[in-house]
Protein backbone atom coordinates (compact mmCIF):
# COMPACT_ATOMS: atom_id res chain seq x y z
CA UNK A 1 0.00 0.00 0.00
CA UNK A 2 1.33 3.46 -0.87
CA UNK A 3 2.37 5.97 1.76
CA UNK A 4 -0.24 8.62 2.57
CA UNK A 5 1.88 11.24 4.29
CA UNK A 6 5.43 12.53 4.53
CA UNK A 7 5.98 10.90 7.91
CA UNK A 8 4.72 7.48 6.85
CA UNK A 9 7.27 4.71 6.73
CA UNK A 10 7.18 1.06 5.69
CA UNK A 11 8.87 -1.93 7.21
CA UNK A 12 9.43 -5.43 5.86
CA UNK A 13 8.81 -6.64 9.44
CA UNK A 14 5.17 -5.69 8.83
CA UNK A 15 4.91 -7.22 5.39
CA UNK A 16 1.42 -8.29 4.48
CA UNK A 17 0.16 -11.06 2.22
CA UNK A 18 2.11 -11.29 -1.00
CA UNK A 19 4.91 -9.15 0.40
CA UNK A 20 2.94 -5.88 0.45
CA UNK A 21 3.87 -3.37 3.11
CA UNK A 22 1.80 -1.43 5.63
CA UNK A 23 2.04 2.10 6.98
CA UNK A 24 4.00 2.15 10.24
CA UNK A 25 3.32 5.76 11.28
CA UNK A 26 0.22 7.97 11.17
CA UNK A 27 -0.08 10.66 8.49
CA UNK A 28 0.72 14.01 10.12
CA UNK A 29 -1.31 15.86 7.47
CA UNK A 30 -4.50 13.81 7.75
CA UNK A 31 -7.13 15.98 9.45
CA UNK A 32 -10.11 13.60 9.20
CA UNK A 33 -10.90 10.25 10.79
CA UNK A 34 -8.25 7.60 9.95
CA UNK A 35 -9.45 5.02 7.36
CA UNK A 36 -8.76 2.03 9.63
CA UNK A 37 -10.97 3.19 12.52
CA UNK A 38 -14.31 1.93 11.06
CA UNK A 39 -12.87 -1.59 10.77
CA UNK A 40 -11.70 -1.54 14.39
CA UNK A 41 -15.09 -0.28 15.56
CA UNK A 42 -16.95 -2.90 13.48
CA UNK A 43 -14.71 -5.61 14.89
CA UNK A 44 -15.28 -4.34 18.43
CA UNK A 45 -19.08 -4.32 18.04
CA UNK A 46 -19.11 -7.97 16.93
CA UNK A 47 -16.53 -9.07 19.52
CA UNK A 48 -18.40 -7.38 22.36
CA UNK A 49 -21.63 -9.02 21.17
CA UNK A 50 -19.88 -12.37 21.55
CA UNK A 51 -18.31 -11.63 24.94
CA UNK A 52 -21.25 -9.98 26.67
CA UNK A 53 -23.75 -12.39 25.15
CA UNK A 54 -21.85 -15.32 26.62
CA UNK A 55 -21.24 -13.49 29.88
CA UNK A 56 -24.89 -12.42 30.31
CA UNK A 57 -26.05 -16.04 30.64
CA UNK A 58 -23.01 -17.50 32.37
CA UNK A 59 -24.21 -17.33 35.99
CA UNK A 60 -27.73 -18.47 35.07
CA UNK A 61 -26.22 -21.37 33.09
CA UNK A 62 -24.04 -22.45 36.04
CA UNK A 63 -26.96 -22.31 38.51
CA UNK A 64 -29.65 -23.82 36.23
CA UNK A 65 -28.38 -25.71 33.17
CA UNK A 66 -24.93 -27.13 33.97
CA UNK A 67 -24.79 -30.89 33.29
CA UNK A 68 -22.62 -33.76 34.51
CA UNK A 69 -20.75 -36.13 32.21
CA UNK A 70 -23.55 -38.70 32.72
CA UNK A 71 -26.22 -36.32 31.45
CA UNK A 72 -27.67 -35.23 34.80
CA UNK A 73 -27.97 -31.72 36.22
CA UNK A 74 -24.87 -30.68 38.19
CA UNK A 75 -25.62 -27.04 38.96
CA UNK A 76 -23.72 -24.76 41.34
CA UNK A 77 -25.18 -22.79 44.26
CA UNK A 78 -25.34 -18.99 44.01
CA UNK A 79 -22.15 -18.24 45.96
CA UNK A 80 -20.10 -20.83 44.05
CA UNK A 81 -21.39 -19.63 40.67
CA UNK A 82 -20.81 -15.99 41.60
CA UNK A 83 -17.27 -16.73 42.76
CA UNK A 84 -16.36 -18.62 39.57
CA UNK A 85 -18.01 -15.92 37.46
CA UNK A 86 -15.70 -13.31 39.00
CA UNK A 87 -12.69 -15.66 38.65
CA UNK A 88 -13.42 -15.88 34.92
CA UNK A 89 -13.65 -12.09 34.65
CA UNK A 90 -10.38 -11.90 36.62
CA UNK A 91 -8.72 -14.13 33.99
CA UNK A 92 -10.13 -12.06 31.11
CA UNK A 93 -8.62 -8.89 32.56
CA UNK A 94 -5.41 -10.34 34.04
CA UNK A 95 -4.20 -12.05 30.85
CA UNK A 96 -3.98 -8.76 28.89
CA UNK A 97 -0.56 -8.43 30.50
CA UNK A 98 0.49 -11.45 28.41
CA UNK A 99 -1.16 -10.01 25.31
CA UNK A 100 0.53 -6.66 25.80
CA UNK A 101 4.01 -8.18 26.13
CA UNK A 102 3.47 -10.25 22.98
CA UNK A 103 2.06 -7.24 21.14
CA UNK A 104 4.54 -4.54 22.12
CA UNK A 105 7.59 -6.81 22.23
CA UNK A 106 7.10 -9.63 19.69
CA UNK A 107 4.28 -9.52 17.14
CA UNK A 108 2.86 -6.01 16.98
CA UNK A 109 -0.79 -5.19 17.66
CA UNK A 110 -2.35 -6.39 14.40
CA UNK A 111 -0.86 -9.87 14.41
CA UNK A 112 -1.51 -10.30 18.12
CA UNK A 113 -5.19 -9.40 17.74
CA UNK A 114 -5.66 -11.69 14.74
CA UNK A 115 -3.88 -14.67 16.33
CA UNK A 116 -5.66 -14.52 19.67
CA UNK A 117 -9.03 -14.01 17.94
CA UNK A 118 -8.73 -17.58 16.63
CA UNK A 119 -8.19 -18.85 20.19
CA UNK A 120 -11.23 -16.82 21.23
CA UNK A 121 -13.38 -18.51 18.55
CA UNK A 122 -12.29 -21.97 19.74
CA UNK A 123 -13.40 -21.09 23.27
CA UNK A 124 -16.90 -20.23 22.08
CA UNK A 125 -16.97 -23.50 20.15
CA UNK A 126 -16.14 -25.48 23.30
CA UNK A 127 -18.94 -23.78 25.28
CA UNK A 128 -21.47 -24.37 22.51
CA UNK A 129 -20.57 -28.05 22.08
CA UNK A 130 -20.19 -29.19 25.70
CA UNK A 131 -22.51 -28.15 28.57
CA UNK A 132 -20.59 -29.99 31.32
CA UNK A 133 -18.00 -28.62 33.75
CA UNK A 134 -15.27 -29.84 31.38
CA UNK A 135 -16.71 -27.87 28.46
CA UNK A 136 -17.22 -24.88 30.77
CA UNK A 137 -13.60 -25.02 31.95
CA UNK A 138 -12.07 -25.42 28.46
CA UNK A 139 -14.35 -22.82 26.92
CA UNK A 140 -13.80 -20.17 29.58
CA UNK A 141 -10.04 -20.81 29.64
CA UNK A 142 -9.76 -20.30 25.87
CA UNK A 143 -12.05 -17.25 25.90
CA UNK A 144 -10.09 -15.69 28.77
CA UNK A 145 -6.84 -16.36 26.90
CA UNK A 146 -8.15 -15.05 23.57
CA UNK A 147 -9.80 -12.01 25.09
CA UNK A 148 -6.76 -11.32 27.26
CA UNK A 149 -4.55 -11.42 24.18
CA UNK A 150 -6.51 -8.86 22.21
CA UNK A 151 -8.01 -6.53 24.84
CA UNK A 152 -4.94 -4.35 25.53
CA UNK A 153 -4.17 -4.11 21.83
CA UNK A 154 -7.51 -3.05 20.36
CA UNK A 155 -7.95 0.24 22.21
CA UNK A 156 -4.24 1.06 21.77
CA UNK A 157 -4.62 0.20 18.07
CA UNK A 158 -7.34 2.86 17.86
CA UNK A 159 -5.00 5.50 19.30
CA UNK A 160 -2.15 4.46 16.99
CA UNK A 161 -4.15 5.54 13.94
CA UNK A 162 -3.97 9.22 14.95
CA UNK A 163 -1.25 11.79 14.35
CA UNK A 164 -0.78 15.53 14.84
CA UNK A 165 -3.33 16.54 12.22
CA UNK A 166 -6.27 14.63 13.66
CA UNK A 167 -5.34 14.29 17.33
CA UNK A 168 -8.41 16.39 18.15
CA UNK A 169 -10.61 13.52 16.91
CA UNK A 170 -9.13 11.00 19.36
CA UNK A 171 -11.81 11.61 22.00
CA UNK A 172 -14.54 11.21 19.39
CA UNK A 173 -13.00 7.94 18.16
CA UNK A 174 -12.84 6.53 21.68
CA UNK A 175 -16.45 7.60 22.12
CA UNK A 176 -17.49 5.70 18.97
CA UNK A 177 -15.33 2.80 20.12
CA UNK A 178 -17.19 2.66 23.42
CA UNK A 179 -20.55 3.06 21.65
CA UNK A 180 -19.72 0.02 19.49
CA UNK A 181 -19.03 -2.00 22.63
CA UNK A 182 -22.44 -1.21 24.01
CA UNK A 183 -24.31 -1.56 20.72
CA UNK A 184 -23.01 -5.12 20.43
CA UNK A 185 -23.59 -5.98 24.07
CA UNK A 186 -27.14 -4.54 24.18
CA UNK A 187 -28.31 -6.80 21.37
CA UNK A 188 -26.63 -9.90 22.79
CA UNK A 189 -27.78 -9.21 26.36
CA UNK A 190 -31.34 -9.31 25.07
CA UNK A 191 -31.11 -12.26 22.65
CA UNK A 192 -28.90 -14.79 24.46
CA UNK A 193 -31.13 -15.12 27.57
CA UNK A 194 -34.09 -15.80 25.24
CA UNK A 195 -32.18 -18.57 23.47
CA UNK A 196 -31.05 -20.07 26.79
CA UNK A 197 -34.57 -20.03 28.24
CA UNK A 198 -36.25 -21.48 25.10
CA UNK A 199 -36.38 -25.29 25.23
CA UNK A 200 -36.18 -25.40 21.42
CA UNK A 201 -32.69 -23.86 21.60
CA UNK A 202 -31.01 -23.97 25.03
CA UNK A 203 -27.33 -23.60 25.97
CA UNK A 204 -25.88 -24.88 22.67
CA UNK A 205 -27.54 -22.14 20.62
CA UNK A 206 -27.24 -19.50 23.36
CA UNK A 207 -23.45 -19.97 23.42
CA UNK A 208 -23.24 -20.69 19.67
CA UNK A 209 -24.59 -17.29 18.57
CA UNK A 210 -21.82 -15.34 20.39
CA UNK A 211 -19.31 -17.73 18.78
CA UNK A 212 -20.64 -16.88 15.33
CA UNK A 213 -20.29 -13.16 16.04
CA UNK A 214 -16.69 -13.69 17.16
CA UNK A 215 -15.94 -15.30 13.80
CA UNK A 216 -17.48 -12.25 12.09
CA UNK A 217 -15.39 -9.94 14.30
CA UNK A 218 -12.21 -11.73 13.22
CA UNK A 219 -13.11 -11.46 9.54
CA UNK A 220 -13.96 -7.73 9.80
CA UNK A 221 -10.61 -7.03 11.46
CA UNK A 222 -8.72 -8.97 8.76
CA UNK A 223 -10.51 -6.98 6.03
CA UNK A 224 -9.12 -3.76 7.46
CA UNK A 225 -5.48 -4.90 7.45
CA UNK A 226 -4.40 -2.57 4.61
CA UNK A 227 -6.22 0.41 6.10
CA UNK A 228 -4.46 0.34 9.45
CA UNK A 229 -1.34 2.07 10.69
CA UNK A 230 0.81 -0.81 11.98
CA UNK A 231 3.17 0.43 14.70
CA UNK A 232 6.16 -1.96 14.56
CA UNK A 233 6.83 -4.28 17.48
CA UNK A 234 9.20 -2.83 20.01
CA UNK A 235 11.44 -5.84 20.64
CA UNK A 236 14.23 -4.99 23.07
CA UNK A 237 13.32 -1.31 22.74
CA UNK A 238 10.00 -2.15 24.41
CA UNK A 239 11.86 -3.82 27.30
CA UNK A 240 14.29 -0.89 27.62
CA UNK A 241 11.48 1.67 27.59
CA UNK A 242 9.46 -0.30 30.14
CA UNK A 243 12.37 -0.45 32.61
CA UNK A 244 13.52 3.09 31.94
CA UNK A 245 12.93 5.79 34.52
CA UNK A 246 10.24 7.28 32.28
CA UNK A 247 8.48 3.94 31.71
CA UNK A 248 8.45 2.83 35.33
CA UNK A 249 7.46 6.34 36.37
CA UNK A 250 4.44 6.31 34.05
CA UNK A 251 3.34 2.87 35.30
CA UNK A 252 3.87 3.87 38.93
CA UNK A 253 1.90 7.11 38.65
CA UNK A 254 -0.98 5.43 36.87
CA UNK A 255 -1.09 2.41 39.15
CA UNK A 256 -1.79 4.59 42.18
CA UNK A 257 -4.89 5.87 40.36
CA UNK A 258 -5.72 2.33 39.19
CA UNK A 259 -5.90 0.95 42.73
CA UNK A 260 -8.94 3.16 43.34
CA UNK A 261 -10.46 2.22 39.99
CA UNK A 262 -10.09 -1.48 40.92
CA UNK A 263 -12.65 -0.96 43.69
CA UNK A 264 -14.98 0.57 41.09
CA UNK A 265 -14.76 -2.61 39.00
CA UNK A 266 -15.36 -4.84 42.02
CA UNK A 267 -18.80 -3.19 42.14
CA UNK A 268 -19.49 -2.67 38.44
CA UNK A 269 -19.02 -6.30 37.41
CA UNK A 270 -21.73 -7.37 39.83
CA UNK A 271 -24.21 -5.63 37.49
CA UNK A 272 -23.28 -7.51 34.31
CA UNK A 273 -24.39 -11.11 34.66
CA UNK A 274 -23.45 -11.43 38.35
CA UNK A 275 -25.09 -10.48 41.64
CA UNK A 276 -27.59 -8.00 40.17
CA UNK A 277 -28.87 -10.73 37.81
CA UNK A 278 -29.33 -13.13 40.72
CA UNK A 279 -31.19 -10.40 42.62
CA UNK A 280 -33.45 -9.84 39.60
CA UNK A 281 -34.88 -13.37 40.03
CA UNK A 282 -36.71 -12.02 43.10
CA UNK A 283 -38.09 -8.85 41.47
CA UNK A 284 -41.40 -8.15 39.77
CA UNK A 285 -40.08 -8.29 36.20
CA UNK A 286 -43.13 -6.77 34.49
CA UNK A 287 -42.09 -3.40 33.05
CA UNK A 288 -43.84 -1.23 30.42
CA UNK A 289 -45.90 -4.19 29.23
CA UNK A 290 -42.87 -6.48 28.95
CA UNK A 291 -42.11 -9.63 30.98
CA UNK A 292 -38.34 -9.63 31.30
CA UNK A 293 -36.07 -12.56 32.08
CA UNK A 294 -33.64 -11.93 34.98
CA UNK A 295 -30.64 -11.99 32.64
CA UNK A 296 -32.29 -9.45 30.31
CA UNK A 297 -32.47 -6.66 32.89
CA UNK A 298 -28.78 -5.93 32.40
CA UNK A 299 -29.50 -4.81 28.81
CA UNK A 300 -30.36 -1.49 30.48
CA UNK A 301 -26.63 -0.76 30.86
CA UNK A 302 -25.56 -0.80 27.19
CA UNK A 303 -28.79 0.92 26.10
CA UNK A 304 -28.20 3.66 28.66
CA UNK A 305 -24.60 4.00 27.48
CA UNK A 306 -25.86 4.76 23.96
CA UNK A 307 -28.02 7.55 25.36
CA UNK A 308 -25.74 8.90 28.08
CA UNK A 309 -22.48 9.30 26.12
CA UNK A 310 -23.84 12.11 23.89
CA UNK A 311 -25.78 13.55 26.85
CA UNK A 312 -22.60 13.79 28.93
CA UNK A 313 -20.39 14.99 26.06
CA UNK A 314 -22.69 17.73 24.80
CA UNK A 315 -24.62 18.85 27.88
CA UNK A 316 -23.49 17.56 31.28
CA UNK A 317 -19.71 17.96 30.86
CA UNK A 318 -19.98 21.52 29.44
CA UNK A 319 -22.38 22.48 32.25
CA UNK A 320 -19.99 21.17 34.92
CA UNK A 321 -17.03 22.76 33.18
CA UNK A 322 -18.67 26.16 33.54
CA UNK A 323 -18.57 25.65 37.31
CA UNK A 324 -15.00 24.29 37.56
CA UNK A 325 -12.38 22.74 35.18
CA UNK A 326 -13.48 19.14 34.53
CA UNK A 327 -10.18 17.27 34.24
CA UNK A 328 -9.96 13.49 33.62
CA UNK A 329 -9.24 12.70 37.28
CA UNK A 330 -12.17 14.85 38.42
CA UNK A 331 -14.44 12.92 36.07
CA UNK A 332 -13.19 9.66 37.57
CA UNK A 333 -13.69 10.95 41.12
CA UNK A 334 -17.31 11.96 40.46
CA UNK A 335 -17.90 8.57 38.85
CA UNK A 336 -16.71 6.75 41.97
CA UNK A 337 -19.32 8.54 44.08
CA UNK A 338 -22.04 7.76 41.50
CA UNK A 339 -21.44 4.01 41.56
CA UNK A 340 -21.62 4.08 45.35
CA UNK A 341 -25.03 5.75 44.98
CA UNK A 342 -26.18 2.98 42.62
CA UNK A 343 -25.36 0.41 45.28
CA UNK A 344 -27.39 2.33 47.85
CA UNK A 345 -30.41 1.52 45.65
CA UNK A 346 -29.39 -2.15 45.27
CA UNK A 347 -28.84 -2.40 49.03
CA UNK A 348 -32.33 -0.98 49.65
CA UNK A 349 -33.89 -3.39 47.11
CA UNK A 350 -32.22 -6.39 48.76
CA UNK A 351 -33.37 -5.26 52.22
CA UNK A 352 -36.97 -5.25 50.94
CA UNK A 353 -36.51 -8.70 49.35
CA UNK A 354 -35.09 -10.02 52.63
CA UNK A 355 -38.24 -8.67 54.33
CA UNK A 356 -40.48 -10.68 52.02
CA UNK A 357 -41.40 -8.01 49.48
CA UNK A 358 -41.10 -8.31 45.70
CA UNK A 359 -39.99 -4.86 44.49
CA UNK A 360 -40.50 -3.67 40.92
CA UNK A 361 -37.63 -4.09 38.49
CA UNK A 362 -37.96 -0.33 37.93
CA UNK A 363 -35.93 0.20 41.11
CA UNK A 364 -33.05 -1.83 39.68
CA UNK A 365 -33.32 0.16 36.46
CA UNK A 366 -32.83 3.32 38.55
CA UNK A 367 -29.65 1.76 39.93
CA UNK A 368 -28.53 1.07 36.34
CA UNK A 369 -28.96 4.76 35.48
CA UNK A 370 -26.61 5.74 38.31
CA UNK A 371 -24.19 2.90 37.56
CA UNK A 372 -24.04 3.68 33.83
CA UNK A 373 -23.47 7.37 34.54
CA UNK A 374 -20.52 6.37 36.70
CA UNK A 375 -19.24 4.10 33.93
CA UNK A 376 -19.27 6.96 31.41
CA UNK A 377 -17.19 9.08 33.79
CA UNK A 378 -14.76 6.38 34.94
CA UNK A 379 -14.36 3.80 32.19
CA UNK A 380 -14.40 5.94 29.04
CA UNK A 381 -12.30 8.64 30.67
CA UNK A 382 -9.85 6.08 32.03
CA UNK A 383 -9.47 4.44 28.62
CA UNK A 384 -8.43 7.65 26.86
CA UNK A 385 -6.45 8.90 29.88
CA UNK A 386 -4.44 5.66 30.03
CA UNK A 387 -3.57 5.80 26.33
CA UNK A 388 -2.40 9.42 26.45
CA UNK A 389 -0.32 8.83 29.60
CA UNK A 390 1.48 5.80 28.11
CA UNK A 391 4.98 6.20 26.57
CA UNK A 392 4.93 5.45 22.83
CA UNK A 393 6.36 1.92 22.91
CA UNK A 394 4.29 0.99 25.97
CA UNK A 395 0.76 1.70 24.74
CA UNK A 396 -0.43 -1.92 24.96
CA UNK A 397 1.26 -2.65 28.30
CA UNK A 398 -0.30 0.45 29.87
CA UNK A 399 -3.70 -0.50 28.46
CA UNK A 400 -3.13 -3.95 29.97
CA UNK A 401 -2.36 -2.31 33.31
CA UNK A 402 -5.65 -0.39 33.02
CA UNK A 403 -7.47 -3.67 32.34
CA UNK A 404 -5.66 -5.25 35.29
CA UNK A 405 -7.73 -2.97 37.53
CA UNK A 406 -10.78 -4.97 36.42
CA UNK A 407 -8.96 -8.18 37.30
CA UNK A 408 -8.04 -6.90 40.77
CA UNK A 409 -11.59 -5.82 41.48
CA UNK A 410 -13.06 -9.15 40.38
CA UNK A 411 -10.47 -11.20 42.27
CA UNK A 412 -11.41 -9.34 45.43
CA UNK A 413 -15.11 -10.07 44.85
CA UNK A 414 -14.42 -13.73 43.98
CA UNK A 415 -12.36 -14.33 47.12
CA UNK A 416 -15.02 -12.64 49.24
CA UNK A 417 -17.71 -14.94 47.82
CA UNK A 418 -15.59 -18.04 48.43
CA UNK A 419 -15.08 -16.88 52.05
CA UNK A 420 -18.72 -16.02 52.84
CA UNK A 421 -19.53 -19.47 54.41
CA UNK A 422 -16.38 -19.27 56.57
CA UNK A 423 -17.11 -15.68 57.58
CA UNK A 424 -20.65 -16.68 58.56
CA UNK A 425 -19.23 -19.32 60.92
CA UNK A 426 -17.13 -16.56 62.49
CA UNK A 427 -20.20 -14.40 63.05
CA UNK A 428 -19.51 -11.96 60.17
CA UNK A 429 -22.69 -11.55 58.13
CA UNK A 430 -22.09 -10.71 54.46
CA UNK A 431 -25.21 -12.30 53.03
CA UNK A 432 -28.14 -10.65 51.27
CA UNK A 433 -28.53 -6.92 52.12
CA UNK A 434 -25.37 -6.94 54.26
CA UNK A 435 -23.39 -7.94 51.16
CA UNK A 436 -24.46 -4.85 49.21
CA UNK A 437 -24.09 -2.62 52.28
CA UNK A 438 -20.45 -3.68 52.52
CA UNK A 439 -19.72 -2.71 48.90
CA UNK A 440 -21.65 0.57 49.17
CA UNK A 441 -19.59 1.75 52.13
CA UNK A 442 -16.33 0.40 50.67
CA UNK A 443 -16.84 2.44 47.49
CA UNK A 444 -17.94 5.59 49.32
CA UNK A 445 -14.82 5.75 51.50
CA UNK A 446 -12.61 4.83 48.53
CA UNK A 447 -14.06 7.76 46.56
CA UNK A 448 -13.35 10.17 49.41
CA UNK A 449 -9.73 9.01 49.63
CA UNK A 450 -9.33 9.30 45.83
CA UNK A 451 -10.24 13.00 45.94
CA UNK A 452 -7.17 13.69 48.09
CA UNK A 453 -4.75 11.35 46.31
CA UNK A 454 -5.64 12.64 42.80
CA UNK A 455 -4.46 16.13 43.75
CA UNK A 456 -0.85 14.90 43.76
CA UNK A 457 -0.88 13.24 40.31
CA UNK A 458 1.69 14.56 37.80
CA UNK A 459 1.86 13.17 34.28
CA UNK A 460 2.72 13.59 30.60
CA UNK A 461 0.70 13.20 27.41
CA UNK A 462 2.21 10.98 24.69
CA UNK A 463 0.80 10.89 21.13
CA UNK A 464 2.47 8.83 18.36
CA UNK A 465 4.98 10.99 16.48
CA UNK A 466 4.78 13.92 18.91
CA UNK A 467 6.94 15.26 21.75
CA UNK A 468 5.56 14.41 25.23
CA UNK A 469 3.61 17.26 26.85
CA UNK A 470 4.22 17.92 30.52
CA UNK A 471 1.05 18.09 32.63
CA UNK A 472 1.30 19.09 36.26
CA UNK A 473 -1.32 21.24 37.87
CA UNK A 474 -3.99 20.45 35.24
CA UNK A 475 -4.57 16.81 36.18
CA UNK A 476 -6.42 17.08 39.47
Amino acid sequence: MSEIGPSAQTSRDDAGPGGSTYRTAPDRNLSGMPPGVPYIIGNEAAERFSFYGMRSILTVFMTTYLMSATGKLAVMNDNEATAWFHEFVFGVYFLPILGAVISDGLLGKYRTILSFSVVYCLGHLALAMNDTRLGLFIGLLLIATGSGGIKPCVSAHVGDQFGAGNQHLLSRAFGWFYLSINLGSSVSNYLCPILLNDKSFGPHYAFGLPGLLMVIATIVFWLGRKRFVHIPKGGLNFVREFFSREGLGAIGRLFIVYLFVAVFWSLWDQSSGGEWTLQARNLNLHFLGLKLLPAQVQVANPLLILALIPLFNYFIYPAIHRLFPLTPLRKIGIGLFLISASFVVIWWIQARIDGGARPSVAWQLLAYVLLTSSEVMVSITGLEFSYTQAPKKMKSIVMATWLFTVALGNQFTAILNFLIPTLSNLGIDLKHAAYFRFFTLLMFFTAILFVFVARFYRGKTYIQGETPIEEAATMH
